[in-house]
């Protein structure tokens, strides 16, 4: 049935917002089609569809040619030291914090993963006290998604001292507790990480691949670990839509 109250195009985004935060839509499920929404809302059909603009533009739906606008609304994750934590990490056997932050929203975390041989960007290599230019490192690139939907890309950055031969090369997400345990049980435990994030647009290719409009903002997170002895063993560079994550850090004050 229509609403007594003719809506305008906003009104109605605030409502179809209101419910998808609330689970009316579920995260991954697909919108009822635009005709049954201009019914709902007592609205036409072009007030409806500006309106599901507004919403593809915050990032809380996505047209997918073939099955529908789908809900791409996460609730955004905390990312925060603790999350670093080994009993973070490994929480339900999760193969990594991003497993076990999903699975605590009720989502499946799934993996696309590829390992390869490479030669680091210059600031990585500078991290990792290797020389430029050279192919001396290992990085295990991720596309992470939650049911189905594409939330990070990460890219993590070993020597090759340390990781060749090791399960830091297996091309699965077989690894319980992340890259973080798989060093420690090499002998390379972390104790110190240091991080610089930027906000800025996507590249085209990071935009295909989290599926998001280029006018959308990304953060752009590089992450240094480090042993007991200042070792850097680790860069993790990660992206993601901004609207996916909430920075919070503690720190001294002197």
């Amino acid at each position: 049935m229509g609403t007594p109250n003719k809506l305008g195009f906003r009104q109605i985004a605030v409502q179809i917002r209101q419910e998808i935060v609330e689970g009316v839509y579920p995260t991954a499920s697909v919108l009822p089609p635009e005709p049954v929404l201009a019914e709902k809302y007592g609205a036409s059909r072009s007030l409806v569809n500006r309106a599901m603009q507004v919403l593809a533009a915050e990032g809380m739906i996505r047209p997918k040619q073939g099955r529908g606008t789908i809900v791409t609304y996460i609730p955004p994750m905390l990312h925060s030291a603790a999350r670093y934590s080994r009993a973070a990490r490994e929480s339900g056997q999760a193969r990594g914090a991003f497993d076990a932050e999903v699975r605590e929203l009720g989502l499946e975390p799934q993996h696309e993963i590829t390992v390869e041989r490479a030669t680091p960007p210059d600031d990585v290599a500078d991290a990792l006290g290797l020389p430029r230019g050279e192919e001396n490192a290992l990085v295990r690139r991720r596309r992470l998604l939650a049911s189905g939907i594409p939330v990070r890309l990460n890219a993590s950055w070993f020597p090759h001292s340390i990781a060749d031969g090791t399960d830091l090369e297996a091309d699965g997400p077989n690894i319980q507790g992340g890259v973080k345990t798989a060093l420690a049980e090499l002998g390379y435990a972390q104790t110190e990480a240091s991080e610089r994030i930027i906000v800025r647009p996507p590249t085209d290719e990071e935009a295909d691949a989290l599926e998001i409009s280029p006018e959308r903002t990304v953060l752009d997170i590089f992450h240094v670990g480090r042993t007991q002895s200042g070792q850097a063993v680790e860069v993790t560079t990660t992206v993601t839509p901004a609207h996916y994550l909430v920075i919070e850090h503690t720190f001294p004050l002197t």
